[in-house]
């Protein structure tokens, strides 16, 4: 893994946990799934046309259309809906720390389910990933957090990580543009009911932070990072890329304590590292030893490719 690598992965993982303090800012002023429908139709509207330019197409195959299902309903329509709505009651920095638990959970379900191998420092990591979380949501509990905030994260991070498993199957693409714009546009279309029968008639306090964050949630999350990510899967596979997640509790920390006040207390500093280790043990268990020089390393599936974005 190069610098380069290095500095695409960090810059990645900066980016995915910063979206949780800009949701804050954005579902505290805004109806949460009117937001999200907008900024779903706007990223599309922007990635199907740059898929296209880059000569991307639309005429996908049947395990790419099921990707773009799959991802369109589980991963923004329940992840990101359900997120949304529970982040009007739980602060950023509590739902990056579950969100975070996406990798430790697709490597518990697919031991589960599909019987995958887990090495003993990838068990040591599921039970570091899950004391972590203990540690900082007692705490959490303590101060007030919301139990019903905290069971949709809760239920959201498992609908993403079913989604995950689900799409592991598909095929290399030279469409995952395309297969973004279209999952985003399948997450418009799935919460646009939901948005207007829940949402309809509800204020919005508009604020320069207010355009601010939801501008940026589109451009850098939605689009910037997923662009980011794709290179660096290219660069050096999708497994080792995953390893980046690991930041992703830190980051979504400490970012939320800078930029909303948060709670940023010692056991949330342990907790985060924890978690943090856990990811990389489980992570750092699932990279393959070093193939011969002169033997190509596996196709990367799309899912493997949008495992992990916000």
């Amino acid at each position: 893994m190069d610098f380069r690598a290095i500095l695409m992965g960090f810059g990645f993982a900066v980016v995915w946990a910063s979206a949780f303090t800009t949701t804050r800012i954005i579902v505290l002023a805004a109806p949460p799934l009117t937001a999200l429908v907008i900024r779903f139709a706007l990223s599309a509207l922007v990635a199907i046309p740059l898929a296209w330019a880059m000569g991307q197409s639309w005429r996908l195959s049947r395990a790419e259309w099921r990707t773009v299902i799959v991802f369109g309903l589980c991963q923004n329509a329940l992840y990101l809906g359900l997120n949304w709505i529970a982040m009007q009651h739980v602060e950023a920095s509590a739902a990056s720390i579950i969100a975070s638990m996406m990798p430790l959970l697709v490597a518990f379900l697919g031991w589960l389910i599909h019987g995958e191998t887990l090495r003993p420092v990838a068990v040591a990591g599921l039970v570091a990933g899950i004391l972590g979380v203990t540690l900082i949501m007692g705490v959490r509990l303590q101060h007030g957090l919301d139990i019903p905030g905290l069971i949709m994260c809760l239920v959201a991070v498992v609908a993403l990580t079913v989604a995950t498993l689900a799409a592991r199957g598909a095929g290399g693409s030279r469409n995952m543009m395309m297969i973004v714009g279209l999952q985003m546009a399948v997450g418009a279309l799935a919460l646009l009911v939901p948005a207007v029968a829940m949402e309809w008639g509800r204020p919005v306090e508009w604020s320069f932070g207010l355009v601010w964050a939801f501008l940026y949630t589109v451009a850098a999350p939605g689009i910037g990072a997923t662009w980011l990510w794709f290179l660096l899967v290219n660069r050096i596979g999708a497994v080792r890329a995953a390893t980046f997640h690991f930041l992703s509790p830190i980051f979504g920390v400490a970012i939320a304590a800078a930029m909303l006040g948060e709670r940023f207390g010692l056991s949330d500093v342990l907790g985060a590292l924890i978690v943090a280790a856990g990811i990389l043990m489980v992570q750092l268990a699932r990279i393959p030893g070093t193939p011969p020089a002169g033997t190509s390393q596996p196709s990367k599936s799309p899912a493997a490719a949008i495992e992990g974005r916000d």
